[in-house]
Order: structure tokens, then C-alpha cells, then sequence
């Protein structure tokens, strides 16, 4: 079979293109910077969408749904919000298109020129805040917790499938609270159900940290994230969670009556995810092959193909295999029997393995007469023969064993490129050496911060939760500091 990827080693940016687009994760589409998320990509979307949304459940937040298109005017409202995105916005003038006069097709109807202008959503705060206005007037009425999975627009100038759209899909919390304390648990509480679902479902460890105030989001107070670590050794900011203070209730005039009848600015958090955990998935586990996807998240956990010449040798296979399928979709796991006839097995092989599919189980007419099938893992590339009686709990336990690998296969390459530095000349030199995680002394400035980022293209990805107390010098300026901090080129 041709080869269908380009290396890791090679040229790892199109060998990640190759993987979305041959995968069948997802293309381009016909709108600049948009893509088409295909089935088996929408498919582990799904997956990721359905966990989440219950964890989201279990800690009581309901999902709402809130308007595409947003007032000009409530954008101006919070002066860092509107700065953080105004050169990202999409906006809408007018509602009408009529025919060209000329014969040109069709032109936007100058008469129908918008009162006020509209702004496709980049993010839901403005909107959302101008509505909780109506719905707070009490400490009775707090606290709100909703989440919405929505699609949001940014225009952004270079793209990417995944990992950066102009248009792309996520979900985005927005809580109210009566004190800080609530808002500050919240933030706190949504950025570690990220960090375990990245780990626990993703098979991705996660550096939960905080963002320094340059890398903020827009209109926050704080900002937390979980960052991870892609096997080129760039990090990925994988999740936020803001604590917005009273910002927004301020801008929106969104007050409540306490305890004691007085009355306050409500306490604000959002959060949120988005496809760019599809770019993550592809980028931290998978090979030159193709996709090595985590069990909890394969849209296909188990592929069963038949090796035959005759259909009367696929009956009895298939005799054979049907309640093999009955009963691993009985322990709840997903499998599918390939009997197609258009592809031969060989193919077939190369298209699951190209696809992720965690474990693959082939049978022919030797393995019908000595009762036995070929079981073949994903993640190691290792097959066995193994009796069939008793298959299907080998598989569960084995897939429970496969998702431990991948997690642990992703943390050892991420401690392995972790690295104390001292000297700038030193970072200078590991991080196009090396690359990965650099932990080292920042004196705390954003000049130094910005000067770092100009000259080497790394960033500040967090200042970790759970960091050493540690008297030191920047590596830069020499002054002091009481910490090291995450640096890394990121995407």
C-alpha cells in the first residue's frame, strides 16, 4: 500500500494535516478559515460533548441557548472585552440582498441598512450579561449556572483545521454568584473537571496553572487553563476557566438585593472548551500510521474483519463472530463486524489502523477450526492468537489497559521534556534543541514577559498551582523572583 502520511520527523505541521483530512476527521471548506467537520471526526466530538455535558450536569450547571448575533453596542460596554476582540469580529450591516441591476448576480440591498450594527458572536458574555439583568433582582436568584454548546466566529487571519477556524465549535459556561469567594470556587472548580477530563478521557496530562496578566483573557480578572504538551514539544492551551469579578454585572448594571437588604454588583465566571481538543487528540498519541485514539473516545472501540474467499467460508465466520458483537456491545463496548465486500482485508486493516480503532480482531478459516481469532492492539502495533472462548472480557480489561498506556506513554514524553533552566542562553539554545516545558525564574514584569516572547516565540504558558516556593533570579533581568514558570512555544 502507497504511503498516505507524511512523517512526524519529516515535516510534523503536514503530517497533521494529512491526518485530519486522511482520517476523515475533517476538510476545508468553501468559506475561508471554516472547515467541515466530517462523521468520524463529529463522531468523537459527540463523545467528547456527551462527557462533558454530564460532568457539567453532575456539579448542577444547565444548558441554555443564547443569540448568534450580538448589539455593536454591548460589545463597547467593557473596554478590555471589546480591545481583546475587535480585530476578530465578523460584523453584519445589512439584511437584505437583491439583484444586480447590471446582471452581476446578486449585491447587498442599500436600503436595508442595519439600525444598528450586529456582531457574530466571538464569545457570549455580552449578551449573556445583558440578559441575566432580567433574571437577577435577588440573593434568592443566585446562583445562575449555565452552559451553552454553541458555534462562535473569530476571523482569524491564519488557520488551521481544529486548532484554529475562523468558525469553530465549543461550549461556553456563564455563572452569577452573590460573593467573590463562590465565583472564585467556581473558576477553580470548572478548570480541574477540564484537567480531569482531559487526563482521565483524552489520556492527556495537564499543567493547570494561571494565566500572567498579558495572556488573560478579555475582561477577566484571572484566568486559569490547562495546558498540554504536543509530541513536537509545543504546548496547547487546552481549556480556560475566568473569574470575571464584578466586571461584566458592572457594564451590564446587573445587581442583586442581599441578606441584608442591600444591594450588590453580582460576582461573574465563563469557561469553556472547543474543537481545538480534536487537535489535541491527533497531536499527542498518534504515529506515522495514523490516528492512536484513547477507548473512552474511538467512535469504533472494537473492528472485527473476516478473511475469506468464499461466502460460504463468511457464513460461517460470521457464525461465529455475530455473538462475539452481541456480547461486547452487552459490556458496552462499540464494535463493528466489517463484512463489506469491496475492500480486502489488507485494506481494511491499513483503514483502521489509519482511523485509531483501539483494538482489531481478524478471523479466517484456520482460526474457525482451531477455535481461535487474531487480536491486535493499536497503540503498540502488537498482535496475538488467542482462543475465542472468553474474548470479549479480555477485551474490556484490555482496553481499560490500553487507555492507561496512552496516558502514561503522553506523561513520560511530557517529563521528559520538562527542563529546569537557569540562563536565557541556556533556554535559548534547548528550547530549538529540545523543546517541551521550561521551567524557569521570571521576575514577574510583562516587559520582560514581552521581550521573551519577541525574541525566542515562547510564551508563559502558566504559572503552575502547584509550583515549588523557590528563591531565585530571572533568567533574563536578574531580579528577583519567588517561583519558576511555564515557558514553551505553543500553538
Amino acid at each position: 500500500m502507497a504511503k498516505v502520511l507524511t512523517s512526524r520527523s519529516e515535516n510534523y505541521s503536514q503530517w497533521y494535516n494529512d491526518l485530519v483530512i486522511k482520517a476523515d476527521l475533517a476538510e476545508n471548506s468553501a468559506v475561508r478559515g471554516c472547515m467541515i467537520i466530517k462523521p468520524y471526526g463529529y463522531a468523537i466530538w459527540e463523545k467528547i460533548q456527551a462527557i462533558l455535558d454530564q460532568m457539567f450536569k453532575d456539579t448542577g450547571h444547565q444548558n441554555a441557548y443564547f443569540p448568534l448575533l450580538i448589539p455593536k453596542s454591548f460589545l463597547s460596554k467593557e473596554a478590555d472585552h471589546v480591545e481583546g476582540f475587535a480585530k476578530e469580529c465578523a460584523v453584519v450591516t445589512h439584511y437584505r440582498l437583491k439583484n444586480d441591476p447590471n446582471g452581476k448576480g446578486v449585491i447587498v440591498d442599500p436600503d436595508a441598512k442595519l439600525e444598528e450594527e450586529l456582531i457574530i458572536r466571538p464569545t457570549s458574555e455580552t449578551i449573556i450579561w445583558n440578559t441575566y439583568k432580567n433574571w437577577i433582582q435577588s440573593y434568592r436568584d443566585l446562583p445562575i449556572l449555565c452552559n451553552q454548546w454553541a458555534n462562535v466566529m473569530r476571523w482569524e487571519m491564519r488557520t488551521r483545521l481544529f486548532l484554529r477556524t475562523a468558525e469553530f465549535l465549543w461550549q461556553e459556561g456563564h455563572t452569577a454568584h452573590a460573593t467573590r469567594e463562590e465565583a472564585l470556587q467556581e473558576t477553580e472548580q470548572m478548570i480541574n473537571i477540564y484537567g480531569e477530563f482531559a487526563e482521565k478521557y483524552m489520556g492527556i496530562p495537564v499543567l493547570k496553572g494561571r494565566k500572567t496578566e498579558s495572556e488573560r483573557f478579555a475582561g477577566a480578572i484571572d484566568t486559569y487553563c490547562i495546558e498540554a504538551l504536543m509530541q513536537d514539544g509545543k504546548a496547547l492551551q487546552a481549556g480556560t476557566s475566568h473569574f470575571l469579578g464584578q466586571n461584566f454585572a458592572k457594564a451590564f448594571d446587573v445587581k442583586f438585593t442581599n441578606k441584608e437588604g442591600k444591594e450588590e454588583y453580582v460576582w461573574a465566571t465563563s469557561w469553556g472548551v472547543s474543537t481545538r481538543l480534536m487537535g489535541a487528540l491527533v497531536m499527542a498519541h498518534s504515529d506515522d500510521k495514523g490516528l492512536v485514539l484513547p477507548p473512552k473516545l474511538a467512535p469504533i472501540q472494537v473492528v472485527i474483519v473476516p478473511i475469506y474467499r468464499k461466502a460460504e467460508e463468511l457464513e460461517r465466520i460470521a457464525e461465529k463472530i455475530n455473538p462475539i458483537v452481541a456480547k461486547l456491545k452487552s459490556l458496552g463496548v462499540s464494535v463493528k463486524f466489517d463484512d463489506s465486500d469491496n475492500r480486502k482485508p489488507g485494506w481494511k486493516f491499513a483503514e483502521y489502523e489509519l482511523k485509531g480503532v483501539p483494538v482489531r480482531l481478524a478471523m479466517g478459516a484456520r482460526d474457525l477450526e482451531n477455535e481461535t481469532i487474531e487480536l491486535a492492539r493499536r497503540d503498540t502495533l502488537t498482535k496475538e492468537t488467542m482462543p475465542v472462548e472468553g474474548v470479549e472480557e479480555v477485551i474490556v480489561k484490555l482496553l481499560d489497559e490500553i487507555q492507561e498506556s496512552i496516558y502514561k506513554k503522553a506523561l513520560d514524553f511530557r517529563t521528559e521534556k520538562t527542563t529546569k533552566v537557569d540562563t536565557y542562553e541556556e533556554f535559548k539554545e534547548l528550547l530549538e534543541s529540545k523543546t517541551g516545558f521550561f521551567l524557569a525564574h521570571w521576575d514577574g514584569t510583562a516587559e520582560t514577559e514581552e521581550l521573551i516572547k519577541n525574541e525566542t516565540k515562547a510564551t508563559i504558558r502558566c504559572i503552575p498551582f502547584e509550583r515549588e516556593e523557590e528563591e531565585g533570579v530571572c533568567m533574563l533581568t536578574g531580579k528577583p523572583s519567588k517561583g519558576r514558570v511555564v515557558f514553551a512555544k505553543a500553538y
